[in-house]
């Protein structure tokens, strides 16, 4: 009934989307590379990984989109708020322009709701 309660306090769509997924502990300098993600929203995600990272660690994510001829990789920092013996989930602190346009077309196109995307935006 908790985990209930918790899905029903989120404000914010999150979409499923597979996609390369690595996090960087900016404490430490090493990487992970996460073996998938849920739950992506523009605040955050959750990436599946063997060794989560404490909460509170501040991250750099890199999403790698990749196409037909080409990659894109979108640098997201933020801090893990919930660990979890699967995963972490990582709230996205700032992103630059590019990443948070990208962001915002991959929730448009995988949510099936753009007007709910819209109104997200406009209450940041």
């Amino acid at each position: 009934m908790e985990e209930r309660r918790a899905h029903e306090r989120r404000k914010n769509l999150r979409v499923p989307f597979e996609t390369q997924l690595f996090v960087r502990n900016l404490g430490n300098g090493t990487e992970i590379k996460a073996e998938g993600t849920r739950d992506l929203s523009m605040k955050g995600l959750f990436c599946f990984c063997k060794t989560p990272l404490p909460e509170e660690t501040p991250v750099v994510v890199r999403l790698v989109l990749t196409g037909t001829s080409s990659e894109l990789s979108l640098r997201i920092e933020g801090h893990v708020v919930r660990r979890e013996e699967q995963g972490m989930a990582i709230f996205f602190d700032s992103m630059d322009l590019d990443a948070f346009i990208h962001l915002k077309n991959i929730l448009y196109f995988n949510s099936g709701d753009p007007e709910r995307i819209d109104k997200e935006l406009s209450d940041l």
